[in-house]
């Protein structure tokens, strides 16, 4: 006796018999009130960021090209509506290093209607009527045909020349060809610019190729865009199949859990299986295709990914990982495989607490719900903020000029720089801004981001609070049901939001603060990627994994400290303590028994999100000929794919989170249950007796390697 009072002495107090106690307390106070007042301010600040935002930003800079003068090409309702595309004077001084600095091409850019469908130069164009009218489409406004060709190229208004171009995302760029090793443009390898010289079309390449840097990752997004809209129907069935799943599994396991156990096991083992001989197949159908022994590393990046999977490095790599996912679920298996028994019992009991509290099944569903309106007014505050800036005019000129990158009004033809630089212009640069508003900006954005992920957490946790609650009610009525209330979830999630909104921002400002830290460790990986020191790299490094700990740890504490919130009502600190010690009390059932159930629930996700995903990639990819004409045609097929497995696990991390909520509270008031009764008849046990039974037989084991620990 001596030995367990200092054991429990390390540990706390064990509970003792309380002949009142009955289940979650009904007559319980507000807990953390100062956290509960830091929050609600909190939200009143990020709602007047939103609103702060919504009245500045302008999301129509993400999705038009802009031109010289800051006007939206193709914007509904104004003059430019039927101009969609952007069309550049001279292409070719995009070639210019200043572009990739100031992501801006130093050339006059206008909306216009088509691109250049022809070769022409002004000189010779302003010879012949048609030809001028025709090219004035492509000139600023204000030409006429008493204007001579060297006084509209003095005043610029029109380009030099026009080139054969093609539309890319909503800008006019040259019609690149090759004939051979030699680069054409138009099916030719050289032109006049407009000015008497004779030009290789070798040299739009330069221009060609920094403008598109400057646009590439939004031509990405708008090529994504696109399947979306092609797919998103497609997209939103497969998440209804996954959907039905989950709950045909979850329905099933209520009834059949042992059985289902086992067949999800196997079920796993043979997608798994079915994925590494897919790849081996598509590995070896590559073999002795052109190029297909091109590695990942000669191949570089790549915006469209399909490409990846066109080389045999990728498929091989996906059969190994494969591989070894399965060898190490099948050793885990055979390890745990007396220890699944006893997991398998504690899913039993899960199973019929869940059949008395049915409604928890569906209460994902409300956490789903908070969580998108969460991630929707983040994202939409992120964009407003974003296009909040106003537009920065600067001086862009072909000579020496003193004003040259400086600051311009738009109304540059009347100002003292225009005469001084005769030959310079006043461009469109960028979004900008030298206000008070615009120079908080940044510390705006990081607001709205650690408010998301405030509230983020916060919703998680109310909904692990809630059902914790029920659950608790379920084990601590000692005729079930009883001794249940009526609607136990609602009742759960009434007393965690009238008494804990506190205690549940408090737990998830802890989580949110060490998220942000990540978040900022991850952006400063990202700045010194290039950076040769290498005790800095190795120092981030050990940051970064510290902090991926701290987070899962947190992240455990803060669900076993939500559960004693909800059965007892006492404040986060205090409830994470006694959840703690509680846990370290019982640290072998917890690694044999709760561990071992996340895995077979994990196991289960990983079955859904395995079907389904095998399904979309044979859709999408159309690879099925039955599916050849219905799927869609799209840009990349891994998006809708990635999309549906990605929502997939998402779906059944929801239902599963239920069962994983429940062992956990089930588990929890178990080890409670031990220390306050002894079966006797005046202190029996709260326990099913298939439960006690089950568990009762890991007591030899468990205190055997108890006294190992110890010794």
């Amino acid at each position: 006796m001596a030995e367990d009072g200092e054991y429990y002495g390390k540990h706390g107090e064990p509970r003792k018999y309380d002949p009142t106690f009955k289940g979650p307390i009904q007559n319980r106070g507000c807990t953390d009130i100062v956290c509960c007042i830091l929050f609600v301010l909190a939200l009143l600040g990020y709602i007047a960021v939103g609103i702060l935002a919504w009245s500045q930003g302008d999301p129509r800079k993400v999705i038009y090209p802009t031109d010289s003068r800051g006007q939206f090409c193709g914007q509904a309702g104004t003059e430019l509506e039927k101009k969609p595309l952007l069309f550049y004077f001279n292409i070719m001084k995009c070639a210019s290093p200043m572009v990739l600095l100031e992501f801006q091409c130093p050339t006059t850019q206008m909306c216009v209607e088509k691109c250049p469908e022809k070769f022409m130069t002004l000189l010779k164009a302003y010879t012949n009527k048609n030809d001028f009218e025709y090219y004035k489409k492509f000139c600023k406004e204000g030409v006429t045909n008493t204007m001579g060709a060297p006084e509209i190229l003095r005043l610029g208004l029109c380009p030099a020349m026009l080139t054969p171009s093609k539309p890319f995302t909503r800008r006019c760029f040259p019609a690149l060809g090759q004939k051979g090793k030699v680069i054409t443009v138009g099916n030719i390898s050289s032109f006049d610019d407009g000015y008497g010289n004779m030009r290789d079309a070798k040299d739009l390449v330069d221009g060609v190729k920094n403008a598109t840097v400057v646009i590439e990752a939004r031509q990405v997004v708008m090529k994504i865009f696109e399947d979306y809209t092609q797919s998103w129907y497609w997209i939103l069935i497969g998440l209804v199949i996954a959907m039905v799943t989950s709950l045909l599994f979850i329905i099933l396991l209520r009834y059949l859990a042992g059985i289902m156990v086992w067949v999800m096991i196997v079920l796993v083992i043979l997608v798994i299986g079915y994925g590494i001989f897919h790849c081996y197949m598509e590995y070896a159908a590559l073999k002795g295709e052109p190029g297909a022994n091109v590695t990942i590393q000669q191949l570089g990046f790549q915006t469209d990914l399909s490409v990846y999977l066109q080389i045999r490095q990728t498929w091989l790599a996906f059969m190994i990982i494969l591989a070894i996912v399965d060898v190490v679920i099948i050793l885990l298996l055979i390890f745990l495989r007396k220890r699944i028994l006893i997991a398998v019992a504690l899913i039993k009991e899960a199973s019929r607490a869940i059949g008395h509290v049915m409604c928890s099944l569906f209460f994902p569903l409300f956490t789903f719900v908070l969580l998108a309106i969460v991630i929707a007014y983040w994202a939409v505050t992120a964009v407003f903020l974003s296009t909040s800036n106003e537009p920065v005019y600067k001086v862009f000129n072909e000579t020496l000029c003193e004003h040259s990158r400086k600051l311009c009004d738009p109304n540059y033809t009347t100002s003292l720089m225009k005469a001084q630089c005769p030959d310079s212009e006043c461009l469109f640069a960028f979004y900008g801004g030298e206000t008070v508003y615009h120079k908080y900006l940044i510390g705006l954005q990081f607001y709205n981001v650690f408010l998301f992920f405030w509230c983020a957490n916060f919703v998680i946790g109310l909904g692990q609070m809630t059902l914790a609650g029920a659950f608790a009610s379920y084990y601590w009525a000692f005729v079930k049901p009883d001794d249940m209330p009526a609607f136990p979830v609602f009742s759960s999630l009434g007393r965690s939001l009238r008494y804990h909104t506190g205690s549940l921002a408090f737990g998830s400002l802890i989580l949110s603060i060490i998220q942000i830290i990540r978040v900022l460790l991850e952006y400063l990986d990202h700045k010194l990627k290039g950076a040769k020191n290498k005790f800095a790299k190795f120092l981030l490094c050990c940051l970064k994994c510290c902090f991926w700990c701290l987070e899962k740890f947190i992240k455990f504490l803060n669900r076993n400290a939500y559960i004693m919130v909800a059965i007892y009502g006492k404040n986060f600190c205090t409830s994470a303590r006694d959840a703690f010690f509680l846990l370290m009390r019982n640290m072998i059932r917890v690694a044999v028994l709760d561990k071992v159930t996340d895995f077979l629930l994990f196991l289960g996700k990983l079955l859904i999100v395995g079907l389904v995903g095998v399904f979309a990639f044979f859709f999408f990819s159309g690879r099925v000929k039955a599916f050849e004409n219905t799927a869609p045609h799209l840009h990349y097929y891994w998006v809708p794919i990635l999309t549906v497995v990605i929502g997939s696990y998402l779906i059944a991390h929801g239902f599963f989170s239920v069962y994983a909520m429940c062992v956990d509270t089930l588990f929890l008031c178990f080890c409670e249950d031990l220390e306050r009764n002894d079966g006797s008849a005046s202190r029996p046990y709260y326990m099913s007796s298939s439960l006690h039974e089950i568990l009762w037989k890991n007591k030899h084991l468990t205190a055997v390697v108890q006294d190992c620990l110890e010794t």
